[in-house]
């Protein structure tokens, strides 16, 4: 095994670890320092792997395990929000006051994380499902681990809204493997090379229905509307570090199957129709968010439809394709990991402190709490795309590449859209820190400096990179994007 394979055993190794310590023990504190010990592991380790092998694709384990750019940019991205949840759920979670449940709740919580790790390194498309299942099975307990009415039911709406999607992902991979059978005959690997190689020999009416159910399956994961209603419920109701999980690293793992599979449609000659159904649902998923956001009343269900216009984005960064398109989509991936992070993270905390989840009851933020009120404002504005904040430049770079295809329409229909958004969006803040209103009944809580730390380690980042888009990271998009782009189904063919 060599230096890059050593990483990849302990990115893995680490949070599985800290899953059976943890059980072990079953001591609270034990269980927070090691699931935060196993996120800096992780996140260590995938900086390794980037820098290691960082223009390059690597196999393990018999060519099951891939290691390439995209893979390996959505396992940073979930490794940055692992560790930053984790740093936050100490502060979070010891105000549920229930000590006996935290080593559950840490055993789960590590789970998850390890699902959104090694799911993207799935080199087989059945594998890779079976990874993506197992983040649903986790991450439904952690939405109900709060044990509401609100949350039970959440739990119930995700998981089965979220399985009946996934199974129809199940279909289409199953109709892509029957495909491969024409040619390659009964048995084969279903690597991702192996059906980009043969997907011009395919056929395309049978490809076209299996890419279309392969993209409402994932696409139901990744909070695509129509597919979205479980979303707004899991992402509200959960623990916030949950939420952080699910926002910023659960809906990359699964948006990095759809773009595994544009790239094996574009190789079948059936790339205008996957990239138009990517688009249409990239737009309607701006133009539902728009709605809810303005008329929104619940805190996190803010955050959450706020989601589903970021999924949207870069479903549109990916669907218009190029440099330009797809730079800007991984861009975005990250700047709305490390921003939704804080959003969930400020949310949840003004939660307990205030006692309420309605926007209408949140009053005076800055005033009561201004350190975190200050952080929060911050990222709000961050989140609406407003420079100097990174996602401006991500969607800058995104309109870019619509414009340079000639996308003109849905270019406007962006524009427009995340100007509704932005001002929906700050008008509710707004609300909760300029607004006069009713003083609060309940007396507001303290914020741990637990919860306040990694609000600063997720905006600061976003700041830098929304001033200087180094060049090395520019370069590296480049990398993934030519390896993302099929030419023509004769070129693959040769």
């Amino acid at each position: 095994m060599n230096t890059v394979g050593v990483f990849v055993l302990a990115l893995a190794a680490a949070p599985a670890v800290a899953i059976v310590l943890t059980v072990i023990i079953h001591r609270p504190r034990a269980s927070e320092a090691l699931n935060l010990i196993a996120s800096t592991i992780s996140l260590v380790s995938v900086l390794a792997i980037l820098f290691l092998a960082r223009d390059t694709k690597v196999l393990f384990w018999s060519g099951y395990i891939i290691i390439d750019g995209l893979g390996t940019w959505s396992i940073l991205c979930a490794a940055i929000v692992y560790f930053l949840a984790s740093i936050y759920a100490i502060g979070y979670m010891r105000l549920l006051g229930e000590e006996d449940r935290l080593y559950r709740f840490y055993a789960m919580f590590a789970g998850f994380a390890l699902s959104t790790l090694v799911g993207p390194m799935m080199n087989n498309a059945g594998l890779y499902w079976i990874a993506i299942e197992l983040t649903t099975l986790i991450s439904t307990f952690l939405v109900a681990f709060e044990h509401e009415a609100e949350s039970i039911e959440a739990a119930w709406k995700y998981i089965i809204v979220v399985s009946a999607g996934i199974s129809l992902a199940l279909l289409g991979t199953v109709l892509f493997y029957w495909s491969g059978t024409f040619v390659l005959g009964p048995t084969y690997d279903m690597t991702w090379d192996t059906l980009q190689q043969v997907a011009p020999r395919l056929n395309s009416p049978l490809v076209s229905l299996a890419f279309l159910l392969v993209l409402i399956g994932y696409g139901t994961k990744v909070g695509l509307a129509p597919m979205h209603t479980w979303l707004p419920d899991a992402h509200s109701e959960g623990p916030a570090p949950v939420s952080a999980l699910l926002s910023g690293a659960l809906l990359n793992t699964a948006m990095v199957g759809i773009v595994r599979y544009l790239v094996v449609a574009d190789a079948a000659g059936i790339g205008s129709l996957a990239r138009g159904t990517l688009l249409a649902l990239g737009a309607f998923s701006l133009l539902v968010a728009a709605l809810f956001i303005v008329r929104q009343k619940g805190v996190k269900r803010l955050m959450a439809y706020s989601s589903v216009e970021h999924m949207g984005v870069i479903a549109l960064g990916f669907g218009f394709g190029g440099p330009l398109g797809i730079a800007g989509a991984l861009y975005h991936m990250l700047n709305h990991s490390l921003n939704k992070s804080a959003m969930f993270f400020g949310a949840g905390s003004v939660m307990r402190a205030y006692g309420t989840k309605r926007i209408p009851a949140i009053r005076g933020v800055l005033r009561n709490l201004p350190m975190l009120g200050g952080l929060w404002l911050a990222g709000a504005v961050a989140i609406t795309g407003a420079p100097p904040f990174a996602l401006f430049l991500s969607e800058l770079s995104i309109i870019r590449a619509g414009l340079a295809g000639a996308y003109y329409f849905l270019v406007a229909l962006l524009a427009v859209l995340l100007i509704v958004i932005f001002v929906g969006f700050l008008n509710h803040f707004k609300t909760m820190y300029f607004d006069n209103g009713e003083t609060p009944k309940k007396k507001i809580l303290p914020v741990s400096t637990w919860c306040v730390v990694p609000m600063w380690l997720a905006l600061v980042p976003l700041l830098i990179m929304g001033l200087w888009w180094p060049q090395t990271l520019w370069d590296h998009f480049q990398t993934i994007a030519h390896a993302l782009t099929v030419a023509s189904p004769a070129e693959v063919a040769r």
